[in-house]
């Protein structure tokens, strides 16, 4: 629909509800850890962590991060490097600040209990509008619907929704339209059912490039199939553009009583890897060996190219070790940060490069 022109009137699709909560018992995904339970901070975390990550990756991360905080209070005083130390790899790492302050806030305001409706959730920390209303059909059987990017894919091809998600109004009608869609007179367990229908159908049948039509419970009832025009939908005329970043790391390394120690410094509050630990960052090799005095050029050493991929971003990491000599324990010229002992990393918030790169060293 171009910009400007008046939305067209959508039909809904009778039966939709009711066909999607008896296949999501019969045929979804049930064998998730963090399914079947109705602790708003188990599903929180969960939550958290599937926004823009896999679902094989989370099933590492979400165990781990229990054990070490298994309830709000303890995450709430935990150190905020500590809780980066867990997140890395995951990315995203403004999700792991704004999850330590959510469950501060939770504790301090709200006494270490969740909000019980889509509408009070949404004011805590990087809770956004359908987190919550995950937390809330979960949790409380709360009669609202989510809207993350798989069932804006769903619910864009069931209905041919021909407006750009895009744009932000476009994006308020579909949520309208979802609400509609709801099962009428759900009880908690109907809408614990319809909504992981929906979750799981965007994540193993609608999917993005390859969806499965012939397997989907309300294939008959979608209009994008109907017109042989799913791929079609949803319409998102706006995309990221890529760019591409190369990054000079460059490895201090000491030697230490049982082992090595290695020179980190903290990243800046914002941009990339915001937060977390890694070796000093330069632009270009120039620019990284003017700060290597003159007597130890000779002791660098280049180390493969390290490609990693980020949302917005391809990144090529180029490595670059030093050894520094045992007499050079003295003051040495180097950026703000301080010495860690190799030995003591996992504790420590790493991007998930660097950390794999310091792994191999």
């Amino acid at each position: 629909m171009k910009p400007g022109s008046e939305p067209v009137p959508v039909a809904l699709p009778a039966g939709f509800a009711a066909r999607l909560i008896e296949w999501q018992r019969r045929a979804g995904r049930h064998d998730l850890p963090w399914q079947g339970i109705r602790d708003p901070y188990r599903v929180w975390l969960s939550e958290i962590m599937l926004q823009q990550t896999q679902v094989s990756t989370v099933l590492a991360y979400y165990p781990r991060f229990l054990a070490r905080f298994p309830d709000v209070r303890s995450l709430a005083g935990a150190q905020p490097d500590e809780v980066m130390a867990l997140w890395s790899g995951l990315g995203y790492y403004s999700r792991a600040r704004n999850l330590h302050r959510c469950a501060q806030v939770v504790v301090v305001e709200h006494g270490g209990c969740f909000p019980d409706s889509a509408e009070s959730l949404q004011r805590l920390p990087g809770v956004g509008a359908s987190t919550a209303a995950a937390i809330a059909a979960f949790c409380f059987g709360e009669r609202v619907s989510i809207l993350d990017g798989n069932v804006r894919r769903v619910l864009g091809r069931l209905l041919a929704f021909e407006e750009d998600l895009a744009r932000a109004g476009p994006q308020q009608r579909l949520w309208g339209l979802a609400q509609a869609l709801l099962p009428e007179q759900a009880d908690a367990k109907d809408m614990v059912a319809y909504t992981q229908g929906l979750m799981d159908l965007g994540a193993t049948l609608c999917t993005r490039s390859r969806p499965r039509c012939s397997e989907c419970p309300v294939q008959d009832l979608c209009l994008a199939h109907a017109r042989d025009a799913v791929q079609k939908f949803p319409i998102r005329t706006r995309h990221l553009r890529r760019q591409s970043v190369s990054w000079w790391l460059l490895l201090w390394r000491r030697p230490a009583p049982g082992g090595w120690q290695l020179h980190l410094q903290r990243r800046p509050a914002s941009g990339i890897w915001s937060g977390l630990f890694c070796p000093p960052v330069y632009g270009t090799e120039a620019e990284l060996l003017e700060v290597v005095p003159g007597q130890w050029r000779e002791r660098v050493s280049m180390l493969p190219v390290i490609s990693h991929s980020l949302t917005h971003r391809e990144m090529r990491l180029h490595p670059v070790l030093l050894d520094l000599p045992t007499e050079s324990h003295g003051d040495v010229l180097l950026p703000d940060g301080g010495w860690v002992d190799c030995g003591d990393l996992t504790g420590v918030g790493l991007p998930a490069p660097v950390r794999q790169l310091l792994d191999r060293l």
